[in-house]
């Protein structure tokens, strides 16, 4: 897979969440902090406010996503003078979720008060093997709705909103894959938005950058090959010397560096979510040795595969 498909696959544990929601003002309802979990509201009908601690508030209007990647809590509302209402909404849980999608918040319709609609959900995310672009990313990403604008944001967006307000047969397995997909295309229009190098380093400048993106591709779809320095040079088109400056000034750690890591990382995953043995999982992750594989694997998690497999 390309490298921005592994950083989800990798990450992603368990279904993600999602309900839609309307609320009539006045309201105000807080969303808890949920460590472990990246959380996404996207503002389909009427204004609202993101409050957020120690920050002023976020004016938000219809077509707006706003994305949480490290979990942090956060309010809606129709006005910050608003006091936020109880109990606090948890987005990781299913039944919260179901409880707040069945009712509407604040003045009752049919009153002319204009309701304002969300979509918000959370996906579930394994600390363990977070990926250091996730680590790049801001505390908050706000795409503000343009008109014209990504557009595949957009579509994934009404396809998502339609099939929560009108479940029909096949939308328990359509949801998830449109929540997969705007996650992806949240994360694509917010690296369209940065800078490129020389102007930046981190991965968002990585990922822009075709040199050190064709070997990150190279690394994520065979991470068996037995990679050197001087063959990755080569994948991305330039010498020795000069590549490995350029990834490791971009990326903050030197190519080997980070082959080992996702190694690792892809094969904590293998033990998780196959029973696969480990002889055939070292080979999968570059290993001809299996002892040799499992004195690095424990390098990395300080404990065997054997064990860390068993402690799911």
């Amino acid at each position: 897979m390309d490298v921005l498909s592994d950083v989800i696959t990798v990450m992603r544990t368990g279904q993600p969440r999602s309900a839609r929601m309307a609320w009539h003002a006045p309201w105000a309802q807080q969303f808890a902090s949920v460590p472990g979990a990246a959380g996404f509201q996207i503002i389909l009908q009427g204004p609202c406010w993101l409050i957020l601690p120690d920050t002023d508030p976020v004016p938000l209007a219809a077509g707006d996503v706003v994305f949480r990647p490290h979990g942090r809590g956060h309010t809606l509302a129709d006005s910050p003078a608003t006091p936020p209402a109880t109990p606090v909404c948890d987005p990781n849980d299913p039944q919260a979720l179901k409880r707040y999608a069945a009712d509407t918040t604040g003045a009752p319709a049919g009153t002319g008060v204009t309701a304002t609609v969300t979509l918000c959900g959370a996906y579930e995310l394994d600390p363990a093997r977070a990926h250091p672009l996730l680590h790049d990313l801001p505390e908050l990403i706000h795409l503000p709705a343009h008109l014209g604008r990504h557009p595949e944001l957009r579509a994934t967006v009404d396809l998502l909103g339609a099939e929560l307000e009108r479940p029909r047969l096949g939308t328990d397995a359509i949801v998830p894959a449109l929540l997969d997909t705007l996650l992806l295309h949240i994360l694509r229009t917010w690296l369209d938005q940065q800078p490129t190098p020389p102007a930046a380093t981190g991965w968002a400048a990585a990922l822009n950058d075709p040199t050190t993106t064709t070997a990150l591709q190279a690394i994520h779809r065979d991470p068996a090959r037995p990679w050197t320095v001087a063959t990755l040079a080569a994948e991305a088109g330039l010498s020795r010397a000069p590549f490995a400056r350029r990834f490791t000034t971009l990326l903050g750690q030197p190519p080997l560096t980070y082959l080992t890591w996702w190694r690792m990382t892809t094969a904590a995953r293998l033990l998780r979510e196959s029973d696969a043995p480990l002889s055939a999982i070292a080979a999968k992750v570059g290993y001809t040795s299996e002892f040799a594989f499992a004195n690095a694997f424990k390098r990395q998690y300080g404990t065997a595969p054997g064990r860390y497999r068993r402690a799911e």
